[in-house]
């Protein structure tokens, strides 16, 4: 349904979109993922005519953004919870919103009993929280029936209810044969839902697959527990083994319990637990990030 063909985006020296490639699939829910500064933003402000490419072009259905004859109706996207005048009701908003775009006003009742924003129509929005502004966002890129969802960090502010409930209706819309492309850093929230994933860092694309191909490529992790961890540790890197530290025990990647328990064996080394873990996505998708991330902790 959407294809992105050498997105490039530059501002000054920075490059924050470098030839960007990928396509998002119907009857699919894809994840958009990367660290801070990984140019998600700016790519998806450009999905919509925001912001302009240096180079490269989006379509929808092979027809790019601008030339749609009704872009509400084929494309709703929440991009910024805030952008909503806080003098302004839920429903006036709507009305507004839906007048602007030539959506007829039935729609407004219908997309407020949707997001479950009808006991709260008539109170000012100025006056939501940030999970209530993401339910009327979202709500209104819902007004014009849209075929495709574009959504950046829903889940901000809403509560584990409202959670669940936004995963559970991205899914259905999905399943509806809806294309929905939603940015997010909750890792383990999207593996309960999407079925694709397009990782971005420093502004370039590091992936493209399913969740299930890349969760297929996770290799079983070593937990170690020592009282003599240094002289572990020194060993282990004889052997090229990798190793992090996490919560007082080894993590150690590339090996087996069986190697592991040699190495101590042969040099005395008393091991307290030695256990097999298996990695998480958001342990893939950190690897994969990490060398490109502008901001990381310690």
């Amino acid at each position: 349904m959407i294809t992105l063909t050498q997105l490039t985006k530059k501002y000054g020296d920075r490059l924050a979109v470098d030839d960007l490639t990928f396509s998002v699939t119907d009857g699919r829910v894809t994840g958009f993922v990367g660290p801070n500064g990984a140019g998600k933003s700016t790519t998806m402000r450009m999905m919509i005519g925001l912001t302009r490419p240096d180079r490269g072009d989006v379509r929808y259905a092979g027809v790019h953004y601008r030339d749609l004859r009704h872009p509400a109706r084929t494309v709703g996207a929440v991009l910024e919870a805030r952008s909503m005048h806080p003098g302004r009701t839920a429903r006036n908003h709507l009305r507004a919103t839906a007048a602007l775009s030539g959506i007829p006003s039935r729609r407004v009742e219908h997309v407020l009993a949707e997001v479950g924003l009808q006991p709260a129509a008539d109170k000012r929005a100025g006056t939501f929280s940030l999970g209530m502004r993401q339910r009327l966002a979202l709500a209104s890129a819902l007004l014009g029936d849209p075929q495709v969802l574009l959504l950046d960090e829903p889940s901000n502010g809403l509560d584990p209810d409202g959670i669940r409930w936004l995963r559970d209706y991205l899914a259905g819309f999905a399943a509806r044969g809806g294309t929905v492309f939603v940015s997010s850093h909750l890792i383990s929230e999207l593996s309960m839902f999407a079925h694709d994933l397009v990782v971005v860092g420093g502004g370039r694309l590091l992936a493209a697959e399913s969740v299930q191909a890349i969760t297929a490529r996770n290799d079983v992790d070593v937990r170690v527990e020592t009282p003599q961890p240094t002289e572990l540790l020194e060993h282990l890197a004889a052997h090229g083994v990798a190793s992090e530290v996490r919560a007082d025990r080894l993590i150690l990647r590339g090996t087996t319990r069986a190697a592991v328990s040699q190495i101590a064996f042969d040099h005395r080394i008393r091991l307290l637990e030695l256990t097999d873990v298996s990695r998480t996505l958001e342990d893939s998708l950190l690897d994969m990030t990490r060398p490109t991330a502008e901001f990381a902790s310690a």
